[in-house]
């Protein structure tokens, strides 16, 4: 993670001819970097300007305000997350076991489990002004994911005629995963992706251990 005092560092100029869409990513990119190095409330539109290489008038095109582009951005990092783990269950088989599998490992994929995404995440959390937009922006999403979860958690209950509230189940799991996210972001001698999956699926079998283990999927081929 960035040193919140840090200087945004000036990016390569960019060729003039790049799309629109291309343009925007760039700039999005550039927002995820400097909330990470800077925070939410001190990043600045020269800041993520000079980070991407683009001119301040290019931001203001795009997005007209900071607080245009910081709502785009979480946005981008809401659908982002969403069609990651969507994508990750679609391609699991069809057995709960297999799907909670999927779930949980789409937490950590590469693409996704960054620090500079984990902290720019972190910010729209904490920040007290950000909680409104958060809500309107992402709520339905944490909403099918939460639906989903507790889904597989009821299936997975029944399948192996456990006890327990699938509810409370899919709860402590999705907890478990959000607290080593926040371990990584937070903690001077935070763990690894490996190690944060590895707490996260040592939850899971103390719920369903016929089919999970320290991050070992029983019976579950990769």
């Amino acid at each position: 993670m960035g040193n919140s005092g840090d200087m945004a560092k000036e990016g390569p100029a960019q060729p003039r001819k790049l799309s629109r869409h291309v343009r925007r990513q760039q700039l999005i990119e550039a927002t995820i970097d400097m909330i990470a190095a800077r925070g939410y409330s001190r990043t600045t539109l020269t800041d993520v300007a000079r980070h991407a290489g683009l001119s301040h008038g290019l931001v203001n095109f795009h997005f007209q305000t900071k607080e245009g582009l910081l709502t785009e951005t979480l946005k981008y990092l809401a659908e982002e997350y969403r069609q990651n783990w969507a994508e990750a269950l679609a391609a699991a088989g069809p057995t709960p076991a297999e799907q909670l599998d999927a779930i949980l490992r789409s937490d950590f994929n590469p693409a996704i489990c960054t620090k500079a995404r984990l902290s720019a995440w972190c910010a729209f959390w904490g920040e007290a002004q950000c909680r409104p937009m958060y809500q309107e922006l992402c709520g339905s999403n944490d909403d099918d994911y939460n639906r989903t979860l507790e889904d597989i958690c009821t299936r997975l209950v029944t399948e192996t005629a456990r006890s327990g509230d699938p509810v409370r189940i899919a709860r402590v799991i999705r907890i478990t995963t959000e607290g080593v996210w926040l371990d990584m972001m937070t903690m001077t001698d935070a763990y690894g992706p490996e190690e944060a999956m590895r707490t996260t699926f040592t939850c899971a079998a103390a719920f369903f251990p016929e089919h999970f283990d320290d991050c070992v999927s029983i019976g579950i081929e990769h």
